[in-house]
C-alpha cells in the first residue's frame, strides 16, 4: 500500500471512528463585491466591508485624517461575498453536515449552490443550518448577500407609528456604536466578521456544557449539565476527565448531570483577594469505544450574590464573592477597534493585563458594543477580573414586536451559552441608560409624542427587559448564575434616589460642567459610569494623520479626532478652573491628561472613603475604538494615559486619602484587605526645598476591609505656613507600606520652584529619575511603557522605572514646564 492510500484510509478512518469533524471555511478563497457590480475581489474572512475594501485600495483608512467622512457611502450599499470549496465522497457519507456562522453582519441570504438557505438578522446570534443535502461531491459554492443595515433600519422604522430616537440603529441587532458615539467614528460595517465552520458528525452530538455549583461549600457540590442531541437512540458513555457514565440517549434532546468531586480544588479568586485558579475539564461522547464528540470547557470554583438590602439610608448594593463583601473597583469596556474581526489575542490579553495591574476587579462590558470574543473573557478568568455584562441595548427606545422579541430571545440563548461557564461573569445586565433614556431625557417632548405614545414605549421597555430576557436567563443560566440587573443606572443622576440605592451613572461632572469638587458629595451606593476627557498619546495622535503630522489645536484631523460637540470648550473650562491653557500642543497634550487624572483621582477616592456605603467604582472608559479624545484611560494604540497611572494608584489596595472640610483635613485610612492592619504612620509638611516644617505621628490598628478617619488636622494647626509652597506627606513602613502625597492647592495656585530632573541609565531597560527640589507630575516622553509616569519626586530622592523596550532618547517635562510664569 504506497503512502497517498495509506493516508487516505487513514483519513476516511479518522472520520469515521472520530464520528465528529469541522473544517474551517474562513480559510477559503473569499471574494467580495458591491452588488451592483460584476467584478470580485479578494476578501478576508472573518473581516468587514471597510477592511476588504482599504485592503484593495477602493477608500482610504477612515481612521486618518478627515477620512471618516469620505467612507459614510459604504453603509447604504449591499455587499455580496462568495467563495468555493470542495466536499469529497467520504465526507458526504456522514449522517449529518452543518454549515455554523459565528457571526454575519447582519442582514444577510445565505445561498449554498444557488439555494437560499437562510435569511439573517442578528450580527450576535449563531446560526447552525444542516447543509447536507444541499452539497455535492467536489465543487460548492457558498454565497452571502448583505443588505445594507441602515436602508434596513429605516424600513423597519417605518412600521412604527412614532419617531424612534437614534433611529434607525435601534431597529437593527448589530453593534449600536457602529453608528457613531461621541467617542466614536460611525462605520457601519457589513460582512463576516466570525469564522464559518462545516461539521460532520454522526448519531449524537454534544450541544451546551454547564458547571453547575450549589454554593453550600461542600466538596460534592459541583456537576456538570451536559445536553446532547442524539439522531440516534441507544446506549452511549460520557466520560468527564477521568471519570465514566454509562448513559442510555432517546432520539433528541438529552441532558446528561455528572457530579464532579472538588476534593482538593481551590476557589477562585478575583484580583487582590488570591490567586485566579482555573480547573480544565474535557467531556467525551462515544459509542462502541469510539469516540463521537469532545467538548472543552474551563471552570473556576467560586460564589458570587448581588446584596441589596434595606437600610436607614436607601438599599445597599454590593457583590459578596467567595462569602466576602468585595469593594469593587474597575472600569468600563467598549470595543477595542471600530473593526473587531481586527482585534488579536495579544490586544484582549494586554488590556485585561492592564486593568489587573491597576488594582481593578472588574471591568463592565457596555451595551453598545459587541459580547466579546472568548479570549477577552478567557482573559478576565485568568487575571481574576469579575465580568458585568450588558446585552447589547444603549440609550435609546427599542421596539417589542414579536419578530423582534424572538431574535432577542435567541440572542440571549446563544451569548449566554457561550459564555456562562467563565467565573469571571458576575452579573447581566439588561440594557445601558435606556429606563434614563425614557424617564429623564426628554424625547417624548422633542418628538411630540401622544400620551398612547408614551405608554408604549414603556410598555415595550417592560416586554423586553423584564418579561423577555429575565425569562430567557431563567431558561439557559443555572440558579448560581441568574444575576439580572434590568438597566444601569437603576435611577437618573439628576434624582436624589440615584445616590441612596441601585447603581449610578453620574455625569454632572463633564456634562453638567460641575466642578471636579462635587465628586466628594455625589456618591452612590455602586458608581458605574462617571468620567472626564483627556488627549491620547503623543503617538496616538500622530497615527491620526496619514503623513507628516501637525500638532496644533486648530489642526482640522485633531478636531475631527474629538467626536463631542463641545469636547474641546469642556476641557478647556476646566483647564481654566484647575490649571493654565498652554498653547504649545505637547504641553496641552500633557497637561490635559493631568487634568483628566486629577478629576478622577477626586472622584475615585471619595467612593473609597465612603466604604461600605458606597461598594463599587467603576470609570467611564478603559479604551478606544480608534486614535481620539476621550474618556479613556488608555489610547487606542495601548499606551497609559495619565489617567489609568493615576488609577494604578487610587486603586490600591491601601490607599490614604485627605479631605478637606472647612475647619479641617481629614486624612482616611482604607483598606481591602482581609487582615487586620498594624501602622506607624508619619505626618509630614514638607516645603519643596526638602525641609520638613511641622510632623506628627501615631500607631494605629484599622480593621479589616474598611475605611477609617485616622486623623483630623485643624487647619489652623498648618495656619502659619504657606501651604501653596508645601507638601504634606503621609507614610508608614510597618506591615503594609503606603506613601500619600497631598497637595493643598489647585495646581495653579502651587508655587511650583524649577527642578533639576535627572535620568541615570541603569541598564537597557531601567533609569533612575532624581530632582534636587519638589519634581510635580515628571513626565517621561518615548514610544515605549514606562513602569510609572506622571508621578511626583520628593526634593532629593529618585526613582527607578522600568522600560517596555530600550530607548535611545527619553525627554522629560514635569509641571513647572506648563506652569512657570
Amino acid at each position: 500500500m504506497n503512502r497517498t492510500i495509506l493516508f487516505a484510509f487513514l483519513f476516511t478512518q479518522n472520520i469515521v471512528f472520530a464520528q465528529f469533524s469541522q473544517r474551517n471555511l474562513s480559510s477559503e478563497n473569499w471574494q467580495f463585491k458591491n452588488s451592483k457590480d460584476q467584478n470580485w475581489l479578494p476578501a478576508k474572512v472573518p473581516g468587514t466591508v471597510h477592511l476588504d475594501l482599504m485592503d484593495n485600495k477602493i477608500i482610504p483608512d477612515p481612521f486618518k485624517d478627515e477620512n471618516e467622512k469620505k467612507v459614510q457611502w459604504v453603509e447604504n450599499e449591499d455587499w455580496d461575498y462568495q467563495t468555493q470549496f470542495t466536499v469529497s465522497s467520504q465526507e458526504l457519507k456522514n449522517d449529518n453536515i452543518d454549515l455554523v456562522f459565528n457571526g454575519l453582519d447582519t442582514f444577510s441570504e445565505i445561498y449554498l449552490n444557488g439555494k437560499l438557505l437562510k435569511k439573517t438578522d442578528n450580527m450576535f446570534r449563531k446560526w447552525n443550518i444542516p447543509a447536507k443535502q444541499y452539497l455535492k461531491s467536489g465543487n460548492n459554492t457558498l454565497q452571502i448577500k448583505f443588505a445594507s443595515a441602515v436602508n434596513t433600519g429605516k424600513e423597519l422604522a417605518k412600521k412604527v407609528p412614532f419617531t424612534m430616537p437614534e433611529s434607525p440603529r435601534s431597529f437593527v441587532r448589530k453593534a449600536q456604536y457602529q453608528f457613531g458615539w461621541d467617542w466614536g467614528p460611525r462605520l457601519v460595517t457589513a460582512g463576516i466578521w466570525k469564522d464559518i465552520q462545516l461539521e460532520f458528525w454522526n448519531n449524537a452530538k454534544i450541544i451546551t456544557v454547564k458547571d453547575i455549583q450549589n454554593n453550600s461549600g461542600k466538596a460534592s457540590d459541583l456537576r456538570f449539565e451536559v445536553e446532547i442531541y442524539a439522531q440516534n437512540a441507544g446506549d452511549y458513555a460520557l466520560d468527564l476527565n477521568s471519570s465514566h457514565k454509562k448513559i442510555v440517549l432517546k432520539k433528541g434532546t438529552n441532558i446528561i448531570s455528572v457530579p464532579y468531586e472538588t476534593k482538593g480544588m481551590k476557589l477562585w479568586q478575583p484580583n487582590g483577594r488570591g490567586e485566579a485558579n482555573l480547573y480544565d475539564f474535557e467531556i467525551k461522547l462515544s459509542k462502541n469505544l469510539k469516540n463521537i464528540d469532545v467538548k472543552n470547557t474551563r471552570i473556576g470554583l467560586r460564589t458570587i450574590e448581588l446584596v441589596q438590602e434595606k437600610d436607614e439610608k436607601g438599599k445597599s448594593f454590593y457583590f459578596k464573592v467567595n462569602g466576602h463583601p468585595l469593594y469593587i473597583k474597575g472600569s468600563n469596556w467598549i470595543p477595542g477597534d471600530s473593526f473587531s474581526p481586527r482585534m488579536t489575542k495579544e490586544k484582549y490579553q494586554k488590556l485585561i493585563k492592564d486593568t489587573k495591574d491597576a488594582n481593578m476587579n472588574m471591568i463592565r462590558v457596555w451595551g453598545g458594543g459587541i459580547y466579546e470574543d472568548d479570549e477577552f473573557y478567557k482573559a478576565c478568568d485568568e487575571n481574576g477580573i469579575l465580568v458585568w455584562q450588558d446585552f447589547m441595548f444603549a440609550g435609546s427606545f427599542y421596539p417589542a414586536d414579536e419578530a423582534f422579541l424572538n431574535n432577542v430571545k435567541e440572542e440571549v440563548k446563544d451569548q449566554v451559552n457561550r459564555l456562562q461557564n467563565h467565573p469571571s461573569i458576575a452579573l447581566w445586565c439588561g440594557n445601558n441608560e435606556i429606563d434614563e433614556a425614557i424617564v429623564n431625557w426628554g424625547y417624548q417632548k422633542q418628538f411630540k409624542y401622544s400620551k398612547n405614545d408614551s405608554l408604549q414605549v414603556w410598555k415595550d421597555y417592560k416586554k423586553l427587559f423584564h418579561d423577555v430576557i429575565p425569562k430567557a436567563l431563567a431558561e439557559n443560566l443555572t440558579s448560581d448564575k441568574n444575576i439580572y440587573w434590568p438597566s444601569s443606572p437603576s435611577i437618573g443622576w439628576g434624582h436624589k434616589e440615584s445616590l441612596t440605592e441601585g447603581d449610578s451613572h453620574y455625569w454632572g461632572v463633564w456634562w453638567g460642567e460641575q466642578p471636579f469638587e462635587i465628586y466628594n458629595e455625589k456618591v452612590g451606593r455602586f458608581m458605574s459610569e462617571y468620567g472626564f476627557q483627556g488627549t491620547p498619546s503623543l503617538e496616538a495622535t500622530k497615527s491620526m494623520f496619514s503623513g507628516i503630522p501637525d500638532l496644533n489645536l486648530q489642526n482640522s484631523t485633531i478636531k475631527a479626532h474629538e467626536k463631542h460637540a463641545r469636547g474641546w470648550d469642556i476641557i478647556n473650562e476646566y483647564l481654566k478652573r484647575d490649571y493654565k491653557i498652554p498653547s504649545d500642543f505637547v504641553q496641552y497634550n500633557y497637561v490635559s491628561q493631568l487634568l483628566q487624572a486629577r478629576g478622577m483621582q477626586i472622584a475615585i477616592e471619595a467612593h473609597r472613603r465612603a466604604k461600605p456605603y458606597n461598594m463599587g467604582t467603576l470609570y467611564w472608559q478603559l479604551n478606544d475604538c480608534w486614535p481620539v479624545v476621550s474618556w479613556s484611560s488608555i489610547d487606542y494604540l495601548g499606551n497609559w494615559k495619565a489617567f489609568h497611572y493615576q488609577a494604578k494608584r487610587s486603586f490600591e489596595p491601601v490607599l490614604v486619602s485627605v479631605n478637606e472640610t472647612d475647619k479641617n483635613y481629614d486624612v482616611y485610612l482604607i483598606s481591602d484587605l482581609l487582615k487586620e492592619l498594624k501602622t506607624d504612620i508619619k505626618f509630614e509638611l514638607i516645603d519643596f526645598k526638602g525641609k520638613t516644617l511641622w510632623k506628627a505621628s501615631q500607631s494605629d490598628i484599622v480593621n479589616a476591609d474598611i475605611s477609617k478617619k485616622i486623623k483630623s488636622i485643624s487647619k489652623s494647626e498648618l495656619a502659619q505656613f504657606n501651604l501653596s509652597e508645601t507638601v504634606l506627606k503621609i507614610s508608614s513602613e510597618k506591615d503594609t507600606p503606603f506613601q500619600k502625597l497631598f497637595f493643598f492647592n489647585k495646581p495653579k495656585d502651587i508655587k511650583l520652584p524649577k527642578p533639576e530632573i535627572k535620568i541615570r541609565k541603569v541598564s537597557s531597560t531601567e533609569i533612575e529619575i532624581s530632582t534636587n527640589i519638589l519634581a510635580k507630575d515628571v513626565y517621561l516622553i518615548g514610544d515605549a511603557h514606562f513602569s510609572d509616569n506622571f508621578f511626583d519626586l520628593l526634593p532629593g530622592t529618585s526613582k527607578r522605572i522600568t522600560i517596555s523596550k530600550p530607548l535611545e532618547k527619553i525627554e522629560v517635562m514635569s509641571l513647572w514646564d506648563v506652569m512657570k510664569d
